[in-house]
């Protein structure tokens, strides 16, 4: 199964023309908006899940009771015969006292396992279903644990899910030499992933460092682990683009890339 990050360029749009089964949105945007396309896709068939950017998981200001409470109702609004939509949030920091809509990484440390696995049991309690978290890029980082081992822990201590990120796993290895894809998915648990991100990255001279901003294709590596992950596990994969959105032509054709050959 495929789906694709809706981004508000796209409501303009055809969006029975999209060769995508399921999408995906940011909840923040959606929680003071009126939700009737959303409502309108899921009526049609396709199911919409929801993608966090605020939840604050790895920082240590309280986790917010309004934001919890807005959040529930935005997912009440949005279940019907499908079942309830699947929320995620990133393992990361986004900000403390103020929300900085940026991500930040978590120290990969035992310490950090438990703390951060804590804020993730109070979330799920509060919202009262089990969420997922996805495994984030970063440009510079501590701790005594790989990435990888850390997601593990840190998904089997809060016993949540995993929102697998294949493309910040191939950002990551480039920046930093760790585990690359096969090595990274062998550390985990599949049975806890729900469906994968996939996306293009650039590298900035800048910086001198792969920057993930979701506005290219997928790399082929990237995109031939993801069909086969979905082949062997049935896991759905989701493509996220961001920034410089392509037209609808051009993500039909990178949808269809990702679909599995019918020889894998």
């Amino acid at each position: 199964m495929l789906g694709l990050g809706l981004r508000r360029e796209m409501l303009d749009w055809d969006l029975s023309s999209l060769q995508a089964r399921f999408f995906e949105v940011v909840p923040e945007n959606w929680v003071h908006r009126d939700r009737s396309p959303l409502l309108a896709l899921i009526e049609g068939g396709r199911p919409v899940h929801l993608h966090g950017v605020s939840m604050n998981l790895g920082g240590t200001s309280p986790i917010s009771p309004q934001f919890l409470r807005e959040l529930r109702g935005l997912i009440d609004d949005l279940s019907g015969p499908q079942g309830v939509p699947h929320y995620s949030d990133h393992l990361a920091a986004s900000g403390d006292a103020h929300q900085l809509y940026d991500l930040f990484p978590i120290p990969f440390t035992p310490a950090e396992v438990a703390r951060v696995a804590g804020r993730i049991q109070q979330v799920q309690d509060g919202l009262g279903l089990r969420m997922a978290i996805e495994n984030s890029t970063w440009y510079s980082n501590t701790g005594t644990l790989s990435e990888a081992d850390f997601l593990a822990a840190v998904a089997e201590r809060a016993d949540c899910d995993i929102l697998l990120d294949l493309n910040n796993i191939s950002v990551n290895r480039k920046n930093h030499g760790t585990h690359d894809l096969s090595e990274f998915i062998a550390r985990i648990d599949l049975n806890r992933v729900r469906y994968m991100h996939v996306a293009g990255h650039e590298f900035d001279a800048r910086f001198e460092l792969y920057i993930d901003t979701h506005s290219q294709g997928v790399e082929p590596d990237t995109a031939a682990v993801a069909r086969q992950l979905q082949a062997l596990h049935g896991l759905p994969i989701l493509l996220e683009w961001d920034n410089d959105l392509p037209d609808m032509a051009t993500l039909n054709r990178e949808l269809a890339c990702l679909m599995p050959s019918t020889t894998t």
